[in-house]
């Protein structure tokens, strides 16, 4: 397979100077990344900054932007030594260095520079180096701490052409930094903030209005979202009623982090004696219950783990916010990983060991509404708040 790639992508070079249409997709680098859109990006030893925009020299198609959709089957592609991609970070902040999965990064390795620039016309290189070649995920490479607004990321080539191929970048800020909104270790926002629901990777709905930015009810900011779900809503014809956000969080063996949430319940949420799930962190298999999920069952909320025990419970609650922390080891040893958990700034549930991950998978974020579908009456939750960091004071 690697020699056709190589007389592709020659004859695709060809064309190129043949012709020079930068617009014709068909001279787009060819790819190999079938079954990993689900994946999302993990920054490994980065505190990633979110970028307001991103820029390139040019594209084949596949555009700058989907280096910032957390999707590692997306990429933006450039032919030529030299080609660069920018990205503007809103505001100077403090960075320590980048994180980059690069497309195809199993199978070559890509020489590249990095350079900031604090007015988008002088820029200076801070790291200059060689991706390993043998991973597609992500690599972080650190460099000496730069006050800086933009990133510039160049590619001079890689170990078998000239592409440039970058599935995913962030611009790393230092574990210490104190910038405004990333906090020492904050890992993701989620809380609506936008206006919107550009925080999260995608929807499972029905229609926009079952998954909508409100500016009330709130319990921080101006916007929470209001989630609703009717009996027969079935956006991905799987079992059950659901309107849910996803967000890759793609959480690993030996994983740490703490999140925080606030969930209220409509004054006339149904009570049905069988199962609604309101927060989940789904298993990256298809089938079978989530390794932890937070539920309603009756008048009483759950949190369950490993898809078979409830290691903690509480009261409904309807018509008032409730502020969740949740703190978990992801393992699919019991023995390795805990879970952690404190309701309205109380510790409800100390540390207590749990498999927190099915064994070869990983775990992804759903949020929302989703439950039995035999429950008629609608249902009504809203969600706020959300954010996932490294440490109890990150998400304080």
């Amino acid at each position: 397979m690697k020699k056709t790639l190589l007389l592709v992508e020659a004859l695709i070079a060809l064309a190129g100077v043949g012709c020079g249409n930068a617009d014709d997709l068909s001279l787009g680098e060819p790819s190999e990344t079938l079954g990993v859109a689900s994946d999302a990006l993990t920054a490994p030893n980065c505190v990633p900054l979110t970028a307001t925009s991103v820029i390139a020299l040019g594209n084949d198609g596949n555009v700058p932007a989907n280096t910032m959709d957390d999707q590692l089957g997306t990429r933006w592609s450039l032919l030529g030594k030299g080609s660069w991609i920018d990205y503007d970070l809103g505001a100077s902040k403090t960075v320590s260095g980048v994180t980059i999965a690069w497309h195809d990064g199993n199978k070559r390795a890509s020489n590249f520079r990095v350079a900031v620039s604090s007015d988008g016309m002088t820029y200076t290189t801070v790291y200059t180096g060689t991706s390993s070649g043998t991973t597609t995920a992500a690599e972080t490479y650190s460099f000496a701490q730069r006050t800086t607004r933009r990133v510039r990321i160049y590619v001079d080539g890689n170990s078998l052409n000239d592409w440039a191929s970058i599935a995913e970048a962030r611009a790393c800020a230092p574990s210490s930094s104190g910038n405004p909104g990333s906090g020492t270790g904050v890992v993701w926002r989620g809380d609506f903030e936008t206006g919107d629901r550009s925080q999260w990777s995608s929807t499972q709905m029905v229609s926009a209005d079952r998954l909508q930015v409100v500016s009330s009810p709130t319990r921080q900011g101006s916007h929470a979202i209001k989630v609703t779900v009717r009996q027969g809503d079935n956006p991905i014809s799987a079992s059950g009623n659901r309107n849910e956000l996803v967000r890759m969080t793609n959480e690993k063996e030996g994983d740490e982090y703490y999140y925080r949430w606030n969930t209220m319940f409509a004054s006339d949420y149904p009570s049905a004696k069988t199962w609604q799930l309101f927060t989940q962190w789904h298993h990256s298999g298809n089938n079978g219950s989530p390794p932890v999920e937070f539920y309603v069952n009756g008048e009483t909320i759950y949190l369950r783990v490993n898809g078979t025990t409830v290691v903690w419970s509480t009261p409904l609650v309807r018509g008032q916010w409730q502020d969740f922390i949740f703190h978990a080891k992801w393992s699919s040893n019991s023995s390795v990983g805990f879970v952690e958990l404190y309701l309205n700034g109380q510790l409800v549930l100390p540390k207590r060991s749990a498999a927190t991950l099915y064994s070869g998978q990983t775990n992804y974020l759903k949020v929302g509404l989703y439950r039995n579908s035999t429950i008629a009456p609608v249902g009504v939750v809203y969600h706020d708040g959300w954010i996932q960091g490294r440490s109890l004071q990150d998400v304080q």
